[in-house]
């Protein structure tokens, strides 16, 4: 069941940066405000900046922060279209290597469609 795939993330992210955080390094706390910073809402909106998210990091082929970034566009309502169209562009700038973690990409946004 592709649910699965969202459930096993975001259980697998939240275990693992508590446990990080509890850590108590200063560099990753700081880090971490600052990711959660930079994408709220500023002279761009938080669609624009996850998108943004979504395509460097497809180009960087980061299939954890593309899981990511997919499922904020998803809770900010963006549809498919707006973000394969985005995604498209990533695949332009990147080149055939992002192929497959464009592949990962499609099965991780229908999962989330199938969640809802």
């Amino acid at each position: 069941m592709k649910n699965n795939i969202v459930e096993e993330f975001n259980a697998y992210r939240e275990k693992m940066n508590e446990k990080m955080l509890a850590d108590n390094n200063k560099i990753i706390k700081r880090i971490f405000n600052l990711d959660t910073n930079a994408y709220m809402e500023g002279a761009l909106p938080k669609k624009t900046k996850e998108l943004l998210g979504l395509g460097n990091s497809l180009v960087l082929r980061c299939d954890d922060c593309v899981r990511y970034h997919l499922e904020e566009c998803h809770k900010l309502g963006l549809t498919k279209e707006e973000v394969v169209e985005g995604m498209s562009i990533s695949l332009l700038i990147g080149g055939t290597i992002v192929i497959p973690h464009l592949r990962r990409a499609f099965e991780y946004w229908e999962a989330l469609e199938e969640k809802n």
